[in-house]
Formats: C-alpha cells, sequence, structure tokens
C-alpha cells in the first residue's frame, strides 16, 4: 500500500472496471476521488464502496469527448475536492465492427472518448495541477496500442488508432507540462476481466488463445491495473515521465 494522504484525483470512467478499481485503490490509499463518468449508477456504486469504507468521494457527470462539459466537470471536481494533484484518464469504449461495417459515426465516439478525451481532460486539469505544485496524469493506453489483437475473423481498426494515439500523447502532455512539475505517464493493460467488450475471457476458449500470447498464464484482474496507477501516481515514481507501462502478463514480450 502507498500513502496518498492529504492527494485528490480526478478518475474518468470510474464508474465501472479499471476505473472503479484505480478509484478505490488511492481512496484506500488516502486520496479523495472524484468520479467522472456519464454512467450515474455505476458512478455511484463506485462512490458507495468508497465510503462505506471510510474514504471519501463524489460524483461529476462527464462526457470526455465534449469539451464544453469537461472544463465544467473538472472545474466542479475540484471545487469539491479543493485541490488537484492526479488526474486518471481512464474512461474508454469500443464497437466490435471490423473495418467493412464501422461507420464514421462508431469512428468518432471511439476517438472522441478514447484519445480526444484524455487531451481535453488534462488540458482542463493542467492549470489546477499546477496551482497544487505540480502532481501527476496516468493515461491508460492498451497492448492494441501496439499490437492488432484479433480473435476472431477481423480486429478493431477504429479502437486500435485511439489507443495507438495515447503513447505519444502521453510523451507530448509529459514534455508540454513538465515545466510546470507534472508527470505524465501511461499503462498498457493486457487482458483484464473486466467485461469491457462484452464477453468473458476467462472462458476455455478465450484462455487457449490467451496462453499463446501471456507468459504469466492468468487473465489481469482490475487490481492489477490500479497497483500501478497507484505507483506511477505516486512520490515512488517522481523519476519518471512520458512512459508506457505494460501491464499485460508479458503479452508484449512475445
Amino acid at each position: 500500500m502507498r500513502d496518498h494522504q492529504g492527494r485528490t484525483a480526478i478518475v474518468t470512467g470510474a464508474g465501472s472496471g479499471i476505473g472503479r478499481a484505480i478509484a478505490t485503490r488511492l481512496a484506500s490509499e488516502g486520496a479523495a476521488i472524484a468520479v467522472l463518468d456519464v454512467n450515474e449508477a455505476g458512478a455511484a456504486e463506485t462512490i458507495e464502496m468508497i465510503t462505506s469504507a471510510g474514504g471519501r468521494a463524489s460524483f461529476v457527470y462527464c462526457d470526455v469527448a465534449n469539451r464544453d462539459v469537461v472544463h465544467e466537470a473538472v472545474s466542479a471536481a475540484v471545487d469539491m475536492l479543493g485541490s488537484l494533484t492526479y488526474l486518471v484518464n481512464n474512461a474508454g469504449v469500443v464497437t466490435m465492427s471490423g473495418l467493412a461495417d464501422v461507420t464514421q459515426q462508431e469512428w468518432d465516439f471511439v476517438l472522441g472518448v478514447n484519445l480526444t478525451g484524455p487531451f481535453l481532460v488534462t488540458q482542463a486539469a493542467a492549470p489546477h495541477l499546477k496551482a497544487a505544485g505540480g502532481g501527476a496524469v496516468v493515461n491508460l493506453s492498451t497492448v492494441e496500442a501496439s499490437v492488432v489483437v484479433a480473435s476472431g475473423p477481423h480486429c478493431q481498426p477504429h479502437y486500435n488508432a485511439s489507443k495507438g494515439g495515447i503513447p505519444m500523447l502521453t510523451k507530448a502532455l509529459a514534455v508540454e507540462l513538465s515545466a510546470q512539475g507534472t508527470r505524465v505517464n501511461a499503462i498498457a493493460p493486457g487482458p483484464i476481466n473486466t467485461r469491457f467488450t462484452g464477453g468473458d475471457i476467462t472462458g476455455p476458449e478465450a484462455m487457449e488463445f490467451m496462453k499463446t500470447r501471456l507468459l504469466i498464464p492468468r487473465v489481469g484482474e482490475p487490481a492489477d491495473i490500479a497497483a500501478a496507477a497507484s505507483f506511477l501516481l505516486s512520490d515512488d515514481a517522481s523519476y519518471i515521465t512520458g512512459i508506457e507501462l505494460p501491464v499485460d502478463g508479458g503479452w508484449l514480450t512475445r
């Protein structure tokens, strides 16, 4: 466990999955959390998990692809928290269409949330991070930013493109925000047990496919990503910026 006492964090997409795990982990280590999501019911569950354990959390509605909404949400979150020391850009979406079927609406939706979102939220949060003395940002990427994973007849090129931009956005933001003392890093999860794609990746057929790539023979859990995020945000990572950390069971090694 790390010490995040006195720290404050915005976590986007914290109403479920990896975002929820990161929010609850940081809260358990002392940080106050602003849960930014479009899923109010899921956000309420996350907040209940945090507050019932003695932590502090609040909800702010935020569509990360909408600039005006983002700026209003970040301002509201900082007002609630009192300051901002951490930002986790976790909100993400996917549709399971291949090249022949993906519509421009799907392309715009996925790129808007997965790539434009982290840009807009970081842009809005940067002055608040500076005012608090610097702080740290973690962006969520995926192994599919580096390799194409297709267990079926096609991949999802719009999703790959959206996540492929995160490592370079992370580097650019690390350069841009270094003068204000803000570190920016990314995490690239491998297969994580969240039902993100709507399917079960823990079943025998899925595991048979994944074992050809995984060096650690299990599906990752949201807690694995939360642990990495806690580290990258913490003072223990004070000399690390601009990187993408794979948390993938060795997926990218082969």
